[in-house]
């Protein structure tokens, strides 16, 4: 599913918070810790629709063997068929060699959070994408 700011959306689920509760903008004190705040856990029906506000997307770390395979690859694709042949079977097997790089990263999943204003004036912010739906 895509994202984006402005789209309304609703909770997919039942959605329990836990942890200190301190106005926004205010960081936890030493107190918040001990637990003097005023609620310690939240919950949020599912169903209950708000607009998002942002969409975070957490790029994938590059490993230098995954740049190496792409810089390869990209080498082999545009200049492999004017290549030597023994040229163009030694750029084949240092490609194939970083294939399992390459794969492994594809395999990894981009992570996706949303900050979201629900109707009722809550703000969910660095959810997981999945926890909303479109509404």
């Amino acid at each position: 599913m895509t994202l984006e700011e402005g789209q309304r959306v609703k909770l997919a689920a039942d959605l329990r918070l836990t942890g200190s509760v301190v106005p926004a903008g205010d960081s936890p004190t030493p107190a918040d810790a001990e637990g003097d705040a005023d609620a310690r856990i939240l919950y949020l029906a599912s169903g209950i629709e708000g607009t998002v506000e942002r969409v975070h997307e957490q790029h994938r770390q590059q490993s230098a063997e995954v740049r190496e395979y792409e810089r390869l690859r990209s080498l082999l694709d545009a200049f492999g068929h004017q290549m030597p042949t023994e040229s163009r079977k030694q750029l084949e097997e240092k490609v194939g060699a970083l294939e399992p790089a390459w794969t492994a990263y594809q395999e990894r999943t981009f992570r996706i959070t949303v900050r979201v204003r629900f109707d009722n004036g809550f703000i969910l912010d660095g959810a997981h994408e999945d926890v909303v739906t479109p509404a």
